[in-house]
């Protein structure tokens, strides 16, 4: 019999496996056919179970660790205090609110005392350019404003500070440090012209014009600048509190030019009282006379024919017209003594300096003369400032440069003076390891300007 039951079970599972194969789609209708039967089976079972709301309900009560060291719940509730620093830069018409306002403080005790503290009106409202740095709490009270400053001439600066004491109140006093000396590298392409890319690379002008100055006798910066001329720099900065004030020489730059590279590294022998400026391979770019005897600027008339601007005739122009703020230093472009300073018909005030080799150059229009007959002066030195005196429509300096006596074209004389001389033989090894520290930099400051161009 078991036999005969196990043989029927057997033939039934061969009939399902057929069936299977020939009707698989019937089959699965079946199947979910079926399930769909107990779903809603299920569904109808569970409508006859009780109400939720009618079952009893137990509370549990657990401690819970707190989400700060050592700290309740309830205390996480106040935040800590913290301070807020700004920083900014004096303005020519600021107040005392609207140097707080720009920096960001609402604290009319704080406006109060800037009005009325002495050292604060001397020494803060309205100096234009001083440096700001202020300390205000979260709710933007003043706890700390510090100024700082430093004339040209000076190795240290001056530090206001205004502070809150314990008591709430406030006080001013005046402090001196020393200035430290930083470096930065810095670069740029030329699209237009030196000033247009200084600026567009945040470099200062007074950068920007050495930069000139140092290549004068190399590149025509009014002529002779291509588009995607590119130069690097590495210059001093002269710091307050790790803040810059100034900026002081350019230690060394490259210049690329028209297809040309042009260098120079700063250099002072040791013993001596003064340095220069060096190509990389130690040869002076220091020549006997300077490109121009005021700080880098636009000429107004070369040395030419020209339309007289008070005579309205064609005359020859037998000098250079910079074009230049009233009150802008003149120097003697070379070594020399004044043979004449004073007043002298269309000149105006005027300066002669006589040089050697018969050469003798003229400084007219000046608004001052520094200068008197017989004064030694050299490169560099100081001797005027620009003007309109005489026959001149307006601020500039008319600059002449004469050979036995007669005039000829200042600038072409400048580029072709003698250099100076080299570096001394027992300082060619100092001169070697700046010029090859100044080189890696150099090159740090080109691979900056090439990141910025990409």
């Amino acid at each position: 019999m078991n036999n005969g039951l196990t043989t029927t079970c057997q033939a039934l599972l061969n009939v399902l496996q057929q069936g299977i194969q020939h009707h698989p789609k019937r089959i699965s209708a079946a199947i979910a056919a079926v399930l769909l039967t107990g779903g809603g089976g299920a569904f109808a079972v569970a409508q006859l179970a009780p109400d939720p709301a009618d079952l009893p309900v137990t509370t549990l009560t657990e401690p819970v660790a707190s989400l700060a060291s050592d700290l309740a719940l309830p205390d996480l509730l106040e935040a800590p205090a913290f301070t807020l620093y700004r920083s900014a830069h004096v303005r020519r018409d600021d107040s005392a609110e609207s140097l707080l306002q720009r920096l960001g403080i609402a604290d009319p005790q704080a406006s109060g005392f800037l009005r009325a503290d002495a050292l604060v009106r001397d020494n803060l409202l309205g100096r234009t350019g001083r440096q700001l740095t202020a300390e205000a709490t979260d709710d933007h009270r003043l706890l700390r404003l510090t100024a700082r400053w430093a004339s040209d001439d000076s190795d240290d600066f001056q530090r206001l500070v205004v502070e809150r004491a314990s008591d709430g109140n406030f006080a001013a006093r005046i402090e001196s440090a020393p200035l430290s000396v930083g470096t930065r590298l810095a670069g740029g392409i030329i699209q237009s012209s030196l000033f247009a890319a200084t600026d567009a690379n945040a470099i200062p002008d007074s950068v920007a014009i050495q930069l000139a100055e140092i290549f004068s006798g190399e590149i025509d910066f009014r002529r002779a600048l291509r588009k995607n001329d590119s130069f690097s720099i590495v210059y001093e900065t002269l710091e307050a509190d790790g803040e810059p004030l100034r900026t002081g020489r350019i230690l060394s730059a490259e210049f690329h030019n028209n297809g040309t590279t042009h260098d120079a590294v700063w250099f002072q022998e040791a013993g001596s009282d003064k340095g220069s400026y060096y190509t990389l391979a130690g040869n002076s770019m220091r020549r006997a006379y300077l490109s121009t005897p005021v700080a880098f600027t636009r000429i107004s008339s070369n040395f030419a024919m020209r339309l007289h601007p008070i005579h309205n005739t064609w005359r020859a122009h037998k000098g250079t017209d910079l074009a230049a703020p009233h009150g802008t230093t003149v120097r003697t472009i070379g070594d020399g003594v004044v043979d004449f300073a004073g007043w002298q018909n269309g000149y105006g005030n005027v300066v002669y300096v006589k040089h050697s080799n018969q050469h003798t150059t003229v400084y007219a229009h000046l608004s001052r003369v520094n200068v008197k007959k017989g004064a030694r002066v050299t490169q560099g030195d100081q001797i005027g400032a620009v003007g309109a005196t005489g026959w001149a429509t307006g601020p500039h300096l008319h600059f002449e440069f004469r050979v036995d006596g007669q005039q000829v074209d200042p600038m072409q004389m400048a580029r072709k003076s003698e250099a100076a001389k080299p570096i001394s033989t027992a300082a060619q090894s100092a001169f070697k390891q700046v010029a090859q520290q100044m080189r890696i930099e150099l090159n740090a400051a080109q691979t900056i300007v090439q990141a910025k161009a990409d």
